[in-house]
């Protein structure tokens, strides 16, 4: 639920294995998660990208594998480029991303993350969805 911490490991991530040619694209950003993924791949599926969620696509899902559900929470993920982390959190929301995933019996973190090319800095806000609320967003 850190996103400071969150924002801080993907930049080292992205500045140590991301060529300098290929730095400031949105390839770049996708793949830096990818690498992330491989600390965590011990109690996760591959990551589903662009995951259709019937309103639009998902930047990147990760599910927990069942041994893990209790430990680990399902995330879904929008990416955003010189823009924001609360603009790809909305989006989230907005489209009822969460919906395609609710089957799921785990938990479920909504993650923003913005990367902003001039100043080379990322960003990531984190909000835990609360299953069953009809009401507002379902977030906290």
């Amino acid at each position: 639920m850190d996103g400071v911490a969150v924002a801080e490991e993907i930049e080292k991530i992205h500045n140590e294995h991301v060529s300098v040619i290929q730095y400031n694209n949105e390839n770049s950003l996708s793949s830096v998660l990818t690498i992330a993924y491989l600390s965590a791949m011990q109690y996760y599926f591959k990551p589903i990208r662009e995951f259709s969620t019937g309103r639009g696509f998902a930047d990147f899902v990760f599910i927990p594998k069942p041994e893990y559900k209790n430990d680990y929470p399902a995330l879904l993920v929008e990416l955003k480029w010189n823009q924001n982390a609360q603009t790809a959190l909305t989006q989230i929301k907005t489209k009822k991303y969460p919906s395609s995933i609710l089957n799921y019996t785990g938990d479920i973190l909504l993650v923003g993350i913005n990367y902003d090319k001039k100043s080379k800095e990322h960003q990531c806000l984190i909000e835990k969805y609360v299953k069953g609320e009809n009401r507002g967003t379902g977030v906290v």
